[in-house]
């Protein structure tokens, strides 16, 4: 990343006004024209939180867990050919639901319990459908062997609303299933920052103590609450969800000091370098933006070989994208972004997934055009009734 020069700075001070001491360490916060540039992200987004070289290979053992936006870096690593842990078949629980673990109690849960043996109590651990995932000692050992094996943890945090077992003070991984819900001692509260920061720290301490020489890399996910428990609106929620999270993570980080525990901006990426970087449901980031968060990371953190030009022509590619999405303009940018879709939507899947992806969306598009030909027939047809009705009344 290029310094911002001396004289550069020194001329911004003096036009922001300086009246104050401001330090040995400056760094103003951008203004829009900023961020527009290509070295925007580089140079005001991920300053001073990359590592000097990258040093994540092909061989390096993986795991990538926790909120779904884990699942992004995951597929886009084993895209490259990395060997990501969390991406292979196998039993354990976040090989199963990678993505799906969205709170720190949750993440924190399947580090006690691999290399601790610390077994909940209650039954607090379900899948997509609710299903239950119980406490199987088969499932444990092959939990901990993918993470006695890690070089690389990259632990991704979603949220700060919870759903607990009161009697027992312990939480879901997500919400209650409705079957099993038990109004006397199923509560939902919203995690301090103590316990946010304590549950962080304890996570950051129990991969020191098991792998000491493992990469620790923290991040937060953009996507946003999709509804509220609290009754206050999900907007402002989501809000103080993100900060007690965004605020511990950068509590333990802060005061670890460690050369090997990296926090990446992605939060901050989605959030403050696209215009428009969200889809519909304004949760989701599109797909160009994961891309440019994607390319990144892996300019900083991967031996891939990408250089800061390439970088930079990723990152204006992606601008340029989110300038055509913003103004409504997607015309001559619509097969770019729905080949970005579904490069994404296929990355990480077998072959025959894909395939059946594919076809899928093949018969969707053919019904749509039988559609739109029908109409269009009927539309003619209208109008040949209108105009011989129109020629016997002549």
């Amino acid at each position: 990343m290029t310094a911002e020069t001396e004289g550069t700075k020194r001329t911004r001070i003096y036009q922001a006004g300086g009246s104050f001491y401001r330090g040995d360490t400056l760094n103003l916060a951008p203004r829009r024209k900023d961020l527009e540039s290509e070295t925007a992200i580089p140079n005001l987004i991920l300053k001073g939180w990359m590592p000097e070289a990258p040093f994540i290979g092909p061989k390096s053992n993986i795991i990538a867990f926790g909120s779904c936006f884990a699942s992004n870096i995951g597929k886009y690593m084993q895209n490259l050919g990395y060997d990501i842990a969390t991406a292979r078949e196998g039993k354990a629980y976040i090989q199963m639901i990678a993505d799906g673990l969205v709170n720190v109690f949750a993440i924190a849960q399947q580090f006690e319990w691999a290399w601790e043996n610390r077994t909940p109590t209650v039954e607090l651990w379900h899948g997509w459908k609710a299903e239950e995932f119980g406490y199987d000692e088969e499932v444990r050992l092959a939990t901990k062997e993918l993470f006695d094996s890690a070089d690389v943890f990259v632990l991704t945090f979603g949220l700060s609303e919870i759903w607990y077992d009161e009697p027992t003070g312990e939480t879901f991984w997500r919400a209650v299933p409705e079957n099993k819900f038990d109004k006397s001692r199923h509560k939902f509260r919203v995690a301090t920052y103590a316990e946010t920061a304590e549950r962080l720290q304890r996570i950051y301490d129990l991969i020191r103590k098991h792998r000491p020489s493992a990469t620790i890399i923290y991040t937060l996910s953009p996507i946003g609450l999709a509804a509220t428990f609290r009754d206050v609106s999900c907007v402002a929620a989501n809000a103080v969800s993100k900060a007690l999270l965004r605020a511990g993570i950068d509590e333990v980080h802060r005061t670890a000091s460690d050369p090997n525990f990296f926090y990446f901006p992605a939060y901050e990426i989605v959030l403050n370098a696209f215009k428009t970087p969200f889809v519909e449901d304004l949760r989701h980031p599109h797909f160009h933006v994961i891309d440019a968060n994607m390319k990144a990371f892996e300019r900083y953190f991967c031996t891939t070989g990408m250089t800061d030009a390439d970088l930079q022509r990723e990152i204006r590619a992606a601008l340029d994208l989110d300038l055509a999405v913003t103004l409504g303009d997607r015309k001559d940018y619509q097969h770019v972004l729905t080949g970005l879709k579904d490069r994404w939507l296929t990355m990480g899947r077998a072959p025959t997934a894909v395939s059946n992806m594919k076809d899928k969306r093949t018969r969707a598009q053919e019904k749509h055009e039988e559609r739109r030909q029908k109409i269009r027939d009927q539309r003619r047809e209208a109008k040949r009734a209108l105009d011989a009705g129109e020629a016997t009344a002549g």
